[in-house]
């Protein structure tokens, strides 16, 4: 396709933080979704991306979005998910800074060509590894954090050096319509579309051929994903989910662990892809960590959460309606929690004592904010559960033993894991995010985002001097003793 004429490839940022000099695009229909995926194309085949410059000035743009926004941004996410302000901006604000700020500290060193070395026989020669940006990528978010799991991507995408259309969740309106706002004032509107909508926009979308395709849900949707990118043989990352377990030993220290784990599951009221889905604690230690999970979240919450001003709701009617045939149908005891008020979507933290492992509770993902607590023998008979199924998004081990810790992360597969900790290994940028078999193909976050929407060219430089005869036709014997001896 042929270059265009573009605007000048670092705009200028006014004090308000929104982009000049150039009209944001009129959101696009289902009809209009071809032409716009073919202007993002022309955009990047003119080179505009590619400059370090103006990928430098669009993750300043993201800071800066989140930043003048926070405000706009926070009650959007109140209005689709309850959330509290200061979950809001330390889960989806605060972390969307700290992911520009790595990026922009790191681009210079990420996008410098990697030397490699050469063979003697080759020499001399030059060797080096080239970052080359993919193209057109397609961003489809999810809603439990609508705009971390959007502007993430984005900012390994830009940091790629590519065009990106986005599509947040329409589960999420608020927060959609919040971004399909927003992005065209900060992030330059020739490079980065906002495609809002539903199933048809979203079909519409994976008609069109994409140059890679990122996809955070679930498993069901991630396999649609896919075979609508193996059409165009597009590669993609499915950032999926999973059931991922939390094992407590008898060294652990369980008032800590107790904290962590109530944390980090109902954080969101359990809406976190990451979350602890159910708790394989030694029989010895299981009740008193029970104990001090409930008295967590009373100290969380206080006596009744439904008037807690930090405790979520559940996103919609649909979800509230699984989460309670989940719990409805289990014939595992209710330890705590159990209330609920379909009216304000308000499913009070709840734990659940020894489901049995063919339950619904224990074969799919919770979401939700309902923690089942199973006893086993000993930390062997837990890696023996976790292993009898799909490898989890996330592991936590909760021990004061290193060798146990050392025996978990050897003998399970999961995408990630924390010892002594739930979630945290998500908000290290250094560390690579994603899933392993069912909770996910590829990962992100840091270096490993920039990575995953680039390309590794290889590149080999040799000059024309020297160019020995020994290397061509016709092979006589002593050619070939020589290319044998050397080669």
């Amino acid at each position: 396709m042929a270059a265009v004429t573009t605007p000048s490839t670092t705009p200028s940022s006014p004090s308000d933080g929104e982009r000049t000099g150039t009209a944001p695009a009129p959101p696009a229909t289902v009809n209009g979704i071809p032409a716009r995926v073919a202007a993002l194309r022309s955009v990047f085949d003119s080179g505009r991306t590619r400059p370090v410059a103006w990928r430098k000035e669009q993750l300043r743009a993201v800071k800066r979005l989140v930043t003048d926004e926070e405000d706009a941004l926070v009650e959007a996410l109140r209005s689709d998910l309850g959330k509290p302000p200061a979950e809001g901006y330390v889960t989806e604000i605060g972390f969307m800074k700290a992911e520009a700020d790595y990026a922009l500290r790191h681009l210079d060193r990420w996008m410098r060509p990697e030397k490699v070395a050469v063979p003697l026989p080759q020499m001399p020669a030059k060797a080096r590894i080239h970052r080359d940006p993919l193209g057109v990528v397609l961003i489809i978010g999810p809603w439990n954090y609508p705009i971390q799991l959007i502007l993430a991507p984005l900012v390994a995408a830009l940091a790629g050096g590519n065009t990106a259309v986005v599509k947040p969740s329409e589960v999420a309106p608020a927060t959609s319509a919040a971004l399909a706002r927003l992005v065209p004032r900060y992030l330059d509107p020739e490079a980065v579309a906002v495609v809002e909508g539903a199933v048809p926009e979203t079909t519409a979308l994976l008609a069109e051929r994409f140059d890679h395709i990122f996809y955070t849900g679930n498993g069901t949707i991630g396999r649609v994903v896919m075979e609508a990118a193996a059409k165009h043989l597009t590669p993609v990352t499915l950032e999926l989910g999973g059931k991922s377990p939390v094992i407590v030993d008898h060294t652990a220290d369980l008032d800590v662990a107790a904290r962590r784990i109530a944390w980090g599951k109902y954080l969101n009221a359990g809406q976190t892809c990451v979350a602890p889905d159910y708790v394989l604690a030694e029989r010895s230690v299981r009740d008193p960590l029970l104990e001090k999970v409930e008295a967590a979240k009373r100290s969380f919450y206080g006596d009744d959460p439904h008037r807690s001003l930090d405790y979520a709701r559940i996103v919609n009617e649909r979800h509230f309606g699984r989460l309670e045939g989940l719990l409805d149908s289990t014939g595992a005891a209710v330890a705590f929690g159990g209330e609920r008020d379909a009216g304000d979507l308000y499913f009070s933290p709840t734990a659940i004592l020894d489901p049995a492992p063919d339950d619904r509770i224990m074969q799919e993902e919770i979401f939700g904010p309902i923690l089942p607590f199973l006893a086993v023998e000993d930390v062997a008979e837990a890696i023996d559960f976790v292993n009898g199924r799909d490898n989890p998004l996330a592991l936590y081990v909760f021990t004061g033993d290193d060798r146990v810790a050392d025996a978990v992360a050897g003998a399970t597969s999961s995408g990630g894991m924390c010892v002594n900790a739930t979630l945290y290994h998500l908000a290290v940028p250094g560390l690579p995010f994603g899933g392993v078999g069912e909770s996910g193909i590829g990962a992100y976050h840091g270096r490993a985002g920039f990575e995953t929407f680039t390309h590794r060219k290889s590149v080999l430089r040799k000059p024309t001097r020297p160019d020995p005869p020994v290397a061509y036709p016709p092979y006589t014997r002593l050619k070939a003793a020589l290319l044998r001896r050397f080669l």
